[in-house]
């Protein structure tokens, strides 16, 4: 096709480096690249397109239960070290510039493993004598995670098993596993089936990956695991409290390992396995629960114990009925019991008294199951207290029906018996630290029973430091690791009656203020800017505590230029009247307070932007010649206009310096001609901008010998698309139209099912060069069309007053209709503004034979335009219609041919 604008839509390709096993063009499809895990996954993105258009790498996951990951690659490279299973799937590379369409393009990544096989051992019947194996029949399994799937084999010491091999030994695979597992079943075992089995899994060295072993040893000694715990069940806690399980194996050959699961799918982050032994350090109301040990040999199914983590609290309520907060001989006093079970309403309670079983009476009450508190609680009302009365009372709790053990918590009642008292130490309120400090707010709490101490937010409904609405303390203290300034505020610390007094919260208040440096904007900008002109820098400070005291000084290096104090305002503004070689640099603002200061920096600069290189020039390769090429290097200038004029481009090929007469224009496109590069040699360019400022930033792209033949000479005013290069050149797919035009070769393109039509080569005659044509095999019907358009193109008026005499173009294109079933070729001219469809500027139809031809048109556009090439399947398959080399040339065509086979006059074919 044609283009006519140094600016073109993105295209793009991916091509691969790594360690790659195979990559496969599958049939219309797709691309599939085969990777082994653990190696190093390499794609990149080859794009074209001016602006040199943005690139994204994205992925979908592999299988259908995965979801998109949005994990964004912004570079031409994706690059993945070590690549696991789970990140293969499809990848897609995605460029845009804003001109038409983004182009993507996708490969499928296939990462292929194979994981060491594991062996499981199953018998038939149960475990109840001793030598179990001894005339049983055994299971061995075998199975191995892999991609491909895995093939497996047994060998009982060195010798192939197989089926048939030994009548007393079976191979299969179950239906169930769908060929994924192996087993091998050893009937009414025999003195020789006591040996050592390897379970080989193959993927048959696909992808380099060499065979998985594993050998299990069979004895009369084989037995499935068997534990003990060395706690009780259930095991009651308070919160704080540290609490140790230990787990011992007692049987099992081979010799079983040891883990430690929980009810709530994970252990709590600081708990600590060593051996069989789990222990949870400070203990809190969450982790409460069921823990198991699980013994795994691989033989038979694993041993499971579980002990239950239950949660038994107290409170001892002074006199209920009178406003007393101490004990008082002759007062009365009650203790309520809590015992968190499933279901409380199962639970029954005892009471104990210095370890000998009470009776409800008129002066010791027992209650169970308050209406007025939730279900699993027990009461004991002691009336008139005497002295004797002190001691330690047990609450005692199970559940109906036997089956847990039982539970209990110990209530000490004394003269030293005393409620909680709350105090914030001296000095300790308000706390001044500074941002990232560790801090610790402090309240003295005693009280015997000592209880739990409570933190929220006094100020506000806001989360503590962890996140949670409220923080236990066990001794009084809150401890907040890294400060932060949103931490600043009120923070109250209250008893809490659970495991002690029941009486109304004793409560403190902690203030902690947050110091922090001021935080400014902007942190970092660069400023470009031309000599003699004016340059204003702006600190702004978005907040800071303290804010009273707030001065700023203003640096040019280590030279101070100006300080001063923030008044009203909260910016301050340092303006360059007219910049000069010594005002280029860095500058600085510092505005300081007590917490130390927060800094703008400003980089003053007259360093020209980056060259962007134009990667669609039309025949860049223009000198070939037997040893050495010539390129044609294009590019526009990124914001010429704010700097210096730019008088030189400097070229790393050759350190030479490419004079600039005059001044460079946004989007001007610059040329220079490459000479003299040695065949077929890839040749790095660094192209730098150079003002009076000295060099700029500089731009690198990479030029390779394309092989191409010399291209045919144009007229300037004429541009030509050969289809060598993807997509066509700013034209498009009609969206209105029933099917695609379709870019081949004849080197690449499958005429298998319809060898009599279609070109066998490109309009030049090669087998690797590209066209376009209309495919016309199923699904497509007769009378099907499908459409390619052009962009619009202007029409300048050479008469200010508008257009008398319309400007010609002559608009050409080869084409190729060979087949008996060849339908229609129209070519149309739209312009901007026309209403209703006009007839075609050229159409042609029926079989031309097996060669291309030349269709010329002129065309008299009286507004902005575009060129339409339309294609028409005819009545049967053997009709592909194909175009290739399209060129639109300023005025009438020229060399007509004096007899045309077209419904237009003004242009005909050349046979």
């Amino acid at each position: 096709m044609f283009c006519l604008s140094p600016t073109a839509p993105p295209t793009v390709r991916i091509v691969h480096s790594g360690h790659a096993c195979n990559v496969e063009e599958e049939r219309h499809t797709e691309r599939v690249y085969t990777i082994r895990e653990g190696e190093t996954l390499e794609l990149t993105c080859l794009v074209t397109g001016h602006p040199r258009p943005q690139i994204r790498w994205t992925k979908t996951a592999g299988s259908v239960s995965d979801r998109f990951q949005d994990s964004s690659v912004f570079n031409e490279t994706l690059h993945i070290s070590k690549i696991q299973r789970h990140q293969g799937g499809r990848y897609y590379c995605k460029a845009e510039n804003g001109l038409g369409s983004p182009a993507i393009k996708s490969i499928r990544v296939d990462v292929y493993y194979l994981d060491d096989p594991l062996v499981t051992v199953h018998q038939s019947v149960g475990e109840a004598k001793e030598q179990f194996y001894y005339e049983r029949t055994v299971f061995l399994r075998c199975v191995a995670n892999s991609n491909p799937p895995v093939r497996y084999s047994w060998h009982r010491g060195r010798d192939v098993l197989s089926q048939g091999s030994d009548k007393g030994v079976e191979i299969y695979e179950p239906f169930f596993t769908q060929g994924e597992t192996k087993i091998l079943k050893l009937k009414n075992l025999r003195p020789q089936d006591y040996a050592n089995y390897s379970c080989i899994a193959s993927v048959r060295n696909v992808c380099g990956i060499s065979d998985r072993n594993i050998v299990f040893k069979l004895t009369n000694k084989t037995a499935s695991p068997s534990i003990k715990l060395l706690v009780e069940d259930p095991i009651v806690v308070n919160p704080g409290q540290t609490v140790s399980l230990v787990c011992i194996t007692t049987g099992g050959e081979p010799n079983p390992t040891l883990s430690w699961v929980s009810s709530s799918d994970s252990l709590p982050e600081k708990s600590v396995v060593k051996g069989g032994t789990l222990t949870l350090p400070a203990i809190t109301s969450d982790e409460a629960g069921v823990y198991s040990c699980v013994a795994s040999n691989n033989v038979g199914n694993p041993a499971k114990k579980s002990t239950t983590i239950v949660k038994g609290r107290f409170w001892i309520t002074p006199d209920p009925y009178h406003n007393d907060d101490n004990i008082q001989i002759g007062r009365e006093v009650k203790i309520s019991c809590q015992v968190e079970a499933t279901p409380p309403e199962e639970l029954t309670f005892g009471w104990l008294k210095n370890g000998r079983a009470m009776r409800s009476s008129e002066r010791m009450v027992i209650t169970q199951t308050d209406p007025d508190i939730s279900p699993g609680t027990t009461n004991l009302d002691i009336i008139d207290l005497k002295f004797t009365d002190f001691g330690t009372y047990t609450c005692v709790a199970a559940l109906k029906g036997g089956g847990i053990p039982e539970i209990s918590i110990d209530v000490n009642i004394s003269s030293t018996t005393v409620p909680p008292n709350l105090t914030v130490p001296r000095g300790k309120s308000p706390l001044v630290v500074r941002e990232g400090d560790t801090v610790e707010l402090e309240c003295l709490v005693s009280g015997k029973p000592k209880p739990i101490i409570l933190w929220s937010r006094a100020d506000k409904e806001a989360p503590m430091p962890d996140g949670s609405l409220q923080a236990e303390s066990y001794d009084g203290v809150l401890r907040i690791v890294n400060v932060s300034r949103e931490m600043t505020g009120s923070y109250r610390c209250q008893t809490s009656q659970f495991n002690g007094f029941n009486v109304k919260p004793r409560e403190a208040v902690v203030e902690l203020i947050v110091q922090y440096p001021p935080s400014v904007e902007p942190v970092l900008l660069e400023m470009r800017q031309g000599l003699g002109r004016p340059v204003a820098m702006n600190c702004r400070v978005l907040r800071a505590h303290p804010s009273r005291v707030l001065r700023y000084e203003w640096r040019l290096g280590n030279r101070l230029l100006h300080a001063g104090h923030f008044d009203q305002s909260d910016e301050t503004e340092y303006t360059v009247k007219s910049l000069n070689r010594e005002g280029w640099g860095e500058y600085t603002c510092d505005v300081n307070n007590e917490a130390g200061a927060g800094r703008c920096t400003f980089l003053v600069t007259g360093k020209a932007y980056p060259p962007e290189f134009y990667y669609d020039t039309y025949s860049p390769l223009w000198q070939n010649r037997p040893t050495v090429y010539g390129f044609k290097l294009q590019w526009t200038q990124m914001n010429p206009n704010t700097v210096d004029r730019i008088v030189a481009y400097r070229l790393g090929i050759r350190q030479q310096e490419i004079p600039v007469d005059g001044t460079i224009t946004k989007g001007e496109l610059n040329t220079h001609n490459l000479t003299e590069l040695i065949k077929p040699a890839a040749y790095e360019v660094r192209l730098t901008p150079i003002t009076r400022f000295g060099e700029g930033d500089s731009t690198i792209r990479i030029i390779t010998y394309s092989g191409e033949n010399e291209p045919r000479t144009t007229l300037p005013s004429t541009t030509t698309q050969p289809f060598e290069e993807e997509p066509i050149c700013m034209f498009t797919q009609d969206k209105n139209d029933d099917f695609d035009w379709t870019r081949h070769s004849a080197a690449t393109r499958d005429t298998k099912y319809t060898p009599n039509t279609g070109p066998s080569d490109d309009r030049s005659g090669s087998k690797q060069g590209f066209y376009m044509y209309i495919e016309t095999s199923r699904p497509r019907k007769e009378g099907e069309v499908a459409r390619l358009v052009s962009p619009f193109f202007n029409v300048v008026p050479k008469n200010p007053y508008g257009i008398a005499n319309p400007p010609a173009y002559c608009f050409s294109f080869f084409f190729h209709m060979y087949g008996k079933h060849i339908g229609t070729l129209n070519a149309f001219l739209r312009q901007k503004g026309q209403t209703a469809a006009e007839g075609p500027a050229w159409s042609l139809s029926g079989n031309q034979g097996d060669r291309w031809k030349q269709a010329k048109v002129s065309i008299h556009p009286t507004a902005s335009f575009q060129v339409v090439l339309e294609g028409i399947r005819g009545p049967g398959i053997e009709g592909d219609i194909a175009i290739d080399d399209v060129t639109l040339e300023e005025g009438e065509c020229r060399d007509l041919p004096p007899i045309s086979k077209h419904k237009n006059t003004a242009g005909g074919v050349y046979p």
